[in-house]
């Protein structure tokens, strides 16, 4: 697959962005601009908004309040969930299929995908209905299909949530091979660990507040917001 042209990525704002559901303020609103080819990662505890956050961006939902919008053109985008939508088909044909909507030629479909198979360490499953595959073989198959779809920007919504050790290392791989091909990433997680081994730049969220936005260093060594002090201590912020 080619290499992406990092410096054509668009930037993406959020302009005054809220979102609101049967009357109760799921996001407040926001300004947040996220700018190049980095790898930030959308952190903080369980409803805070992270998922939320994401889906707007991506365009799945409309913001009740505010604008979201990519300067220049609007980037071929990939989205990842924390529980992958796969077909009720096998593996390959889960990427055959993705190949075939987006208009690759038939006599390119499985080569392609045995392509992207074989560096997701997929290839033994080919065969395997991908809805019987592992947790981590299933996030792995979602990221081979968004890799044939030369996204350049993906965004991913807590990837590794629930794996083990080792599905972690191969999903976090995979991520980092993205970026390097020179796709923009978007990713979800509440771990800090995994921030502090893939981010360059973290956005908290708290209750449905952006309460810090800045790089990874500067978030971990000399966080500014107490939420953010508190979040990296561990501590509980009511």
């Amino acid at each position: 697959m080619s290499r992406l042209t990092t410096s054509a990525i668009p930037s993406l704002a959020l302009e005054g962005v809220g979102f609101d559901h049967r009357g109760q303020s799921l996001l407040q609103p926001l300004d947040l601009r996220l700018e190049g080819c980095r790898r930030t990662l959308v952190m903080g505890p369980n409803g805070a908004g992270k998922s939320l956050l994401l889906r707007l961006a991506h365009g799945l939902l409309p913001p009740t309040r505010g604008r979201v919008s990519w300067e220049g053109h609007t980037p071929r985008q990939a989205m990842v969930f924390q529980h992958p939508v796969l077909l009720r088909r096998s593996a390959l044909a889960n990427l055959t299929y993705a190949l075939a909507v987006n208009g690759t030629p038939r006599q390119r479909r499985r080569p392609l995908a045995r392509e992207a198979l074989e560096r997701f360490g997929l290839a033994a499953l080919e065969a395997r209905p991908a809805r019987v595959l592992s947790g981590g073989e299933q996030q792995r198959l979602a990221l081979a299909r968004a890799w044939l779809l030369e996204p350049e920007v993906l965004l991913l919504d807590e990837p590794t949530s629930a794996l083990d050790p080792a599905a972690i290392k191969a999903v976090e791989d995979a991520v980092l091979e993205f970026h390097r091909r020179g796709t923009r990433i978007l990713m979800t997680s509440h771990d800090l660990n995994q921030a502090h081994r893939l981010a360059e730049d973290v956005v908290l969220l708290y209750a449905g507040r952006l309460v810090e936005h800045g790089p990874a260093n500067t978030f971990f060594t000399a966080p500014v917001s107490p939420e953010a002090r508190a979040f990296i201590r561990g501590e509980l912020v009511l």
